[in-house]
């Protein structure tokens, strides 16, 4: 039986929502002693970040790791990555979070550094939280760019990598296909925002009400 125009006019409508309701998939980096809060924040920000008006969410936020060894991070936590580098999975956007780990492991571990730098040319967004920040820099992906990190190690970054334009006192550093977040804590400010930047800024407050987390634009 042929719709009605009412009913052609509302099927194009949830058409035009279907579609804008995008889906991306994220990918949060793991590694031993990576800081708990640099991904679990985000990771908490984005997942429950959802569509007004359904139950539709807009990011599939997974777990990548070197192995699908169980990571332990810092101080005690154990986590078991979803996907391994082997596994080959795209995602839309990365986050490199930081941490012990990062800026005294991984930036020598050229398997890690290489594949960060592989996923540039992949991924529509790279970020980092904290000191995560040293592994975008030392692959290369920060020259000439303006990028932040932890208070206690920004003099280092801008000390070993003499190509970045270091940023004091910001939450985060918006370089378009690149994010760089601050210390710890600023890397849940950084997700609010990149939910603003990909979503608005509705999604971005229903979040944080639900979160009962306190954000400025």
């Amino acid at each position: 039986m042929p719709r009605t125009l009412d009913e052609t006019a509302l099927h194009a409508v949830f058409n035009r929502r279907r579609k804008a309701m995008r889906l991306w998939k994220i990918g949060i980096l793991l590694f031993n002693e990576v800081e708990v809060l640099d991904f679990a924040g985000p990771f908490e920000v984005l997942s429950i970040a959802t569509y007004p008006e359904s139950n539709v969410k807009p990011f599939d936020v997974k777990t990548v790791a070197q192995t699908k060894e169980t990571v332990r991070a810092r101080n005690g936590l154990q986590v078991v990555p979803d996907y391994s580098f082997a596994d080959n999975t795209n995602f839309d956007i990365l986050i490199i979070p930081g941490g012990y780990g990062a800026e005294e492991i991984e930036i020598y571990n050229d398997a890690v550094v290489s594949w960060i730098k592989d996923q540039m040319n992949k991924v529509t967004i790279m970020t980092s939280v904290c000191t995560g920040a040293f592994l975008l820099a030392k692959a290369g992906l920060l020259d000439g760019k303006s990028a932040t990190t932890h208070w206690m190690d920004i003099d280092r970054l801008e000390r070993e990598f003499e190509k970045i334009v270091v940023k004091r006192g910001v939450k985060y550093v918006d370089e378009g296909s690149i994010i760089t977040s601050g210390g710890i804590s600023a890397g849940i400010n950084m997700s609010f925002f990149l939910i603003v930047k990909l979503l608005g800024e509705e999604i971005a407050r229903t979040t944080a009400k639900r979160m009962e987390y306190d954000i400025s634009f």
